[in-house]
């Protein structure tokens, strides 16, 4: 046993070595084990179907504004990666941006980037710079692969916790096998995979706030944004049992890449 888990930590840090890559802007470290092509057949399939029982939005005004917002954030993205020969970023990713009728206070985008903007957010994006601080954010987690990076932690985490049941299932009764798996199951998913989403977010949230720079938006109203969900109530759910982090955090997190962000769009002006 101790050879086979021995063997199986080798293949797992070869694994790691061949499979790292870094972010676009935040230069983080990050393991990838899938394809964009892969991630992007699941992504497409899923929007389909959804697309398929969803209305696209009657409100022209709101659908015009999301869909200008958006293209002039790709175009600026684009022009900005260009500029510093790093345009493969952009590899596998086809903008597309519609918004529907659902009253979910909420928008998304595919890994394939399909952003989807729900009416029900439309309310508290009154302007063009506040529908750009939502549509960078969600821009951003295509950019940065992080529906790639979640299904890398998800793989590995079920692969490491099937590898070591095994282990304990020799050594402990039905019992203790069962209650080792739940035991694993809540610390992966507190212990790692949510703290890795919030990162993912804070992530999004940065990224979102430069593309909103370098296309010429007021990235001042990024932290105003989050003041005004804020005060709409918020979220009741602890920070480290949650996949976002809480408002005040964003705020100031938000407030403090200001400079940062007009440094870069001053890039290529």
């Amino acid at each position: 046993m101790k050879q086979i888990r021995r063997l199986f930590a080798y293949a797992l840090a070869a694994l790691m070595l061949l499979s790292c890559s870094t972010v676009a802007f935040t230069g983080r470290n990050r393991m990838l084990l899938y394809s964009d092509s892969e991630i992007t057949a699941l992504a497409d399939e899923s929007y389909n179907e959804l697309m398929a029982t969803t209305r696209i939005s009657a409100n022209k005004q709101q659908s015009e504004m999301v869909q200008n917002v958006g293209v002039r954030l790709a175009d600026a993205l684009s022009k900005y990666l260009a500029s510093q020969g790093q345009m493969s970023v952009l590899d596998g990713i086809n903008w597309d941006f519609k918004l529907v009728q659902d009253d979910q206070v909420n928008a998304f985008c595919m890994p394939g980037g399909k952003v989807v903007f729900y009416e029900g957010i439309m309310p508290l994006l009154d302007s063009p710079d506040l529908v750009a601080v939502v549509m960078g954010h969600e821009m951003a987690h295509a950019i940065a692969r992080h529906g790639n990076e979640r299904m890398t932690q998800q793989a590995l985490a079920s692969i490491v916790g099937s590898v070591a049941g095994q282990v304990v299932e020799q050594k402990t009764s039905e019992n203790g096998r069962i209650l080792f798996e739940a035991a694993f199951a809540v610390g992966s998913q507190y212990g790692y995979l949510l703290p890795y989403s919030r990162k993912h977010e804070y992530e999004a949230d940065e990224i979102g706030l430069y593309i909103m720079a370098i296309a010429g938006y007021d990235i001042t109203q990024a932290p105003l944004l989050w003041q005004k969900m804020s005060a709409q109530g918020g979220s009741s759910v602890p920070e480290f049992m949650s996949t976002h982090p809480s408002d005040a955090n964003r705020i100031k997190n938000l407030e403090k890449l200001q400079d940062k962000a007009r440094k870069i769009a001053q890039k290529i002006q």
